[in-house]
């Protein structure tokens, strides 16, 4: 087998930048030869160098990286601090806010409770939130008008349903509740656009903690710990931090005069079950736990002998569900070649998003700089800490580097 991509590979990075990341609350892996496991040494350790070169200039508050094949471990890095005005070390097993990275941990559950006939992709909303029946649309005209079609549950998922994007809804205070009051309000309130018809970036995966909530009959964040991260040993993983586990959090940074600098004085951290369980973005993770996401994503549903999703629901999740005519427009009004599934956007076509990232592979990332990317045709993983979106397919060809360099 040639050092190029072949399969059971993952690549998980995550750098402390604004806003930080690290590792488990596990000892430290035995870490196997990166050679042996298909990995250039120099290349890897270029790659480190580059890492450290961004914490030293003060971009980045701090890096790690992990790089693992065929469930072994082939490198490990950790370099700069939790706070870039303090002492404390990044470690492996650092805590950090994952921010929309937890959207797709909702659907995963979302699609546990497909599979068991919970709900359909062509179920109108309504069906499952009869608050949502009869909501009017807000047209180019500023008039409100009928719903063309009822908004369906696939579109609910892909961000096609008809919510605006999020900042829309700032004067709403939606997270100032619970989930069922975020419904209410939701539920008084026109659409932004016909469903299918555009693609925005708002509340529809705390709808879909919502749709968890009551389908399942549990409160979300229990059915997340029961179903999900406690099966899967994600250890650290939750909606709050226990308070022995505090002093490995990171600090939110933010840039000052082209520094990293702390948001605020004190690094400020929940430590109790907050009323609002945001499937957004209020999840707490470390890159261990990601990864073991990832890979049982990777997996076709399964891990360590468990279960979770079947094959074909997992290329279901990331299989294209908007319409022909509609971009993802998170980072521009104009983004070509991105498809969205259940909570991923799809690389649909390499060369209209001139991106370096595989056909079909699929990821997404969070506010704080936090993303990930799964090639499902090269078997890779690659999860990182980064604060400017731009620099992302520069890494994506660095790690590509990694892998087939010598």
């Amino acid at each position: 087998m040639s050092h190029v991509l072949s399969r059971r590979h993952i690549i998980e990075v995550l750098a402390a930048t604004p806003f930080a990341t690290a590792f488990p609350a596990l000892a430290r892996p035995a870490v196997a030869s990166a050679r042996s496991l298909g990995f250039s040494d120099k290349r890897l350790k270029l790659m480190d160098a580059e890492f450290h070169a961004l914490v030293d200039q003060q971009k980045l508050a701090g890096v790690v990286t992990l790089v693992a094949r065929h469930g072994k471990v082939a490198h490990i890095d950790a370099y700069g601090r939790l706070n870039a005005n303090e002492a404390a070390p990044v470690k492996l097993d650092s805590i950090f806010r994952i921010a929309s990275m937890t959207k797709p941990t909702i659907g995963v559950a979302m699609m546990m409770l497909w599979e068991e006939g919970k709900w359909a992709f062509d179920d109108p909303v309504a069906k499952h939130i009869p608050e949502f029946a009869g909501l009017k649309v807000r047209d180019l005209s500023g008039a409100l008008v009928e719903q063309q079609s009822p908004m369906l549950m696939k579109q609910l998922v892909s961000h096609s349903a008809g919510f605006d994007r999020s900042a829309a809804y700032a004067n709403d205070r939606l997270q100032e509740t619970d989930l069922q009051g975020m419904i209410d309000k939701l539920s008084k309130l026109p659409l932004a656009f016909q469903a299918g018809t555009d693609w925005r970036y708002g509340p529809s995966v705390d709808i879909q903690g919502y749709v968890v909530q009551k389908l399942s009959g549990q409160r979300l964040d229990q059915f997340m710990q029961n179903r999900l991260f406690g099966p899967l040993g994600m250890v650290d993983t939750g909606f709050f931090v226990d308070p022995s586990k505090v002093d490995r959090c990171t600090s939110i940074h933010v840039y000052k005069d082209g520094k990293v600098t702390p948001q605020s004085p004190t690094n400020s951290v929940r430590t109790s079950a907050p009323r609002f369980l945001s499937g957004s973005g209020g999840l707490f993770s470390t890159a261990p736990d990601y990864l073991r996401f990832c890979q049982m994503l990777l997996n076709g549903g399964h891990s360590a002998g468990k279960r979770y999703l079947k094959p074909d629901t997992v290329r279901l999740m990331h299989a294209n569900l908007l319409n022909p005519a509609v971009n993802v427009t998170l980072y521009s009004p104009d983004t070509r070649g991105l498809g969205f599934g259940v909570d991923f956007a799809i690389v649909m076509d390499q060369a209209a998003n001139h991106t370096s990232q595989a056909q079909d592979s699929y990821y997404w990332g969070g506010a704080y700089g936090t993303w990930f990317w799964i090639d499902p045709d090269h078997d890779i993983v690659f999860v990182w800490r980064w604060h400017e979106n731009r620099a992302m397919d520069g890494m994506v060809q660095r790690i590509m580097a990694a892998v087939t360099g010598d």
